[in-house]
């Protein structure tokens, strides 16, 4: 069973899509958008970000943003996944006379036109930025609490940690989250040392970790994470682009499976990395050590701490047995 916990939208956008709305966002139709949107090798978080930023012209109105959050869902059940979340950080997207709400209102169309199309359940996770002030997070926050219950199942916090590490700015915009009921995740421990992993639990009240690889760095940390009963989630391939990891093999999900962490999965920018679920879920039984009953706890964790509906919960953990 396929359940991705963590993707992109802005990760997500098909070079077909790319080239038809290419002209009303003012770009060139001639562009290659199939090389414009994909990484050529890896590099860091940096450099990563500034190529998933290359689709940002798509997102400026209600039309092309539910467009692409619909195709996001029905590409990830050609896939074979089983439930989606897909996160994006609607500030970005902002227009004159296009707001928050209208920003999330329109992508949280496009998943449900996916889910009545694929049968699939999927939920959307709305992500504040580090690059925001707490202000603008706030707002946020504010704006995803509204379609709790209608759409919006989580709240995260993304963007370049190399550059912004500290998160007591953020604390007011979970705080924000949390009241509304939305589930809570960081990106962590990716670009920045294993504490982070610790800090974004402690200081926003997060239940999983997004990426989290140098958590493995730091024994203490690590068993501090078991201990609190957070979730990682994995996205080997992109971390190789990232750069929190040096090789395919050295990705340290085997040593987390090893240590008790509940390890989840995504394919983080599937169109950057070219590595859709399906690709990072067999690289976990080829690569790094998976077995079937290994790969089972994957599945039965993903259920356990996915944010999405009770009914939904209940109905994947019936499929999975």
């Amino acid at each position: 069973m396929l359940i991705n916990l963590h993707t992109h939208l802005e990760g997500r956008v098909r070079p077909s899509t790319a080239a038809a709305l290419a002209p009303a966002a003012g770009l060139d139709a001639g562009i290659d958008w199939q090389r414009a949107l994909e990484l050529d090798a890896p590099s860091d978080l940096t450099d990563y970000l500034a190529k998933v930023s290359s689709s940002y012209p798509f997102f400026g109105s209600r039309a092309s943003l539910t467009r692409i959050a619909r195709e996001a869902v029905e590409d990830a059940h050609a896939d074979g996944q089983s439930y989606l979340e897909l996160r994006f950080g609607p500030a970005t997207h902002v227009r004159d006379g296009f707001g928050l709400t209208d920003v999330i209102a329109a992508v949280c169309e496009g998943v449900k036109q996916g889910i009545a199309i694929t049968g699939m359940p999927a939920g959307v996770v709305v992500a504040a930025l580090r690059l925001h002030d707490a202000e603008t997070n706030e707002a946020v926050a504010r704006a995803a609490a509204r379609f709790a219950g209608d759409g919006v199942v989580g709240f995260d916090l993304a963007g370049d940690e190399a550059r912004f590490p500290d998160l007591h700015a953020f604390a007011g915009a979970f705080a924000i989250a949390r009241a509304a009921g939305l589930g809570l995740t960081c990106h962590a421990a990716e670009a920045a040392p294993a504490q982070a992993a610790l800090d974004a639990v402690e200081l926003l009240g997060v239940s999983r970790i997004g990426h989290g690889a140098h958590v493995a760095d730091d024994t203490e940390v690590l068993a501090r994470v078991v201990d609190a009963g957070v979730a990682i989630e994995v996205c080997p391939t992109s971390n190789l682009y990232t750069g929190a990891v040096a090789s395919l093999d050295a990705h340290p999900a085997g040593r987390f499976r090893e240590a008790g962490v509940a390890v989840v999965i995504g394919d983080d920018n599937p169109r950057q990395t070219g590595a859709p679920l399906s690709r990072e879920h067999a690289l976990l039984a080829d690569t790094l050590g998976f077995d079937a009953l290994a790969l089972r706890r994957l599945a039965d964790d993903s259920i356990r701490v996915g944010f999405m509906e009770e009914h939904v919960r209940s109905a994947l953990a019936v499929r999975a047995g």
